[in-house]
């Protein structure tokens, strides 16, 4: 075994766009590969066949699915931001929401400073917390 490395599946060709505004969010992003799908290929011709992206040092694969499936992301699994300011923790948190849903709306649950838990426009579950 080399390295463990989280997974994104999107549908109707998001995955893309869902990298470019992961890394445009949090600071010392990148994407880091991206592999379309070529004329007569299995997928969509452009979307993306695989990718490979950065958020703060953490890697993560995507792709964008061409089998259409009874089921997306879920809540179970997320992406958890620790922030350093709570001007950080609000602007990520209201990025992310816009299109989304509020999962535990920003607020002092009695574990940090302040909380939020939102599924972005996405589809894909985002935990930002102020330790």
């Amino acid at each position: 075994m080399t390295k463990v490395t989280p997974f994104l599946m999107f549908q109707d060709g998001k995955a893309e766009e869902a990298m470019n505004f992961y890394t445009s969010l949090i600071k010392d992003s990148e994407i880091t590969s991206i592999t379309r799908y070529g004329a007569n290929e299995p997928g969509d011709e452009g979307t993306v066949m695989q990718a490979t992206f950065t958020l703060k040092g953490q890697t993560f694969m995507c792709i964008d699915s061409n089998i259409k499936h009874q089921f997306t992301f879920t809540p179970s699994f997320s992406i958890f931001v620790d922030c350093d300011t709570e001007e950080e923790l609000t602007s990520l948190y209201e990025e992310l929401l816009e299109g989304g849903q509020a999962l535990m709306p920003l607020d002092n649950y009695g574990f940090s400073r302040k909380f939020g838990w939102v599924n972005d426009r996405f589809g894909v579950s985002w935990q930002i917390n102020l330790p």
